[in-house]
């Protein structure tokens, strides 16, 4: 093994979906419609190995929408980006100080959840 090249997010609805992560910054890397009648949709961040790709079901797993806790994004300017979500519509917790730098906590529409975090070390 050598690096992690795509998470799953189970989703209800992913257009729905593809549009929160949008608003979030992701970028849409592809869509594709599957011979199966779902759709591949991946999405990432410039410059960065890892994505994500919001999926409706899974082969061999019993994934369900919002059940995924834990998604971690990294951010150079968490008040600019905390404020840029708010007038968004994005419901966001406020930023709380850890030993790790700040942090903010939110959930996708699925109730996925993920966190902001501006680190400092």
């Amino acid at each position: 093994m050598k690096a992690i090249e795509n998470i799953s997010v189970p989703v209800t609805n992913q257009q729905r979906a593809k549009q929160f992560y949008l608003l979030l910054g992701f970028e849409l890397l592809a869509e594709v419609v599957l011979p199966d009648g779902y759709t591949w949709i991946q999405l990432g961040f410039r410059n960065q190995v890892t994505t994500i790709s919001l999926v409706q079901q899974w082969p061999h797993s019993h994934m369900r929408a919002g059940s995924l806790q834990g998604l971690v994004l990294e951010t150079d300017d968490i008040d600019q980006e905390r404020e840029r979500l708010c007038r968004e519509g994005i419901a966001v917790s406020t930023i709380a100080v850890s030993p790790f730098g700040k942090v903010f906590f939110l959930h996708d529409p699925d109730n996925n959840g993920l966190s902001v975090h501006q680190f400092s070390i």
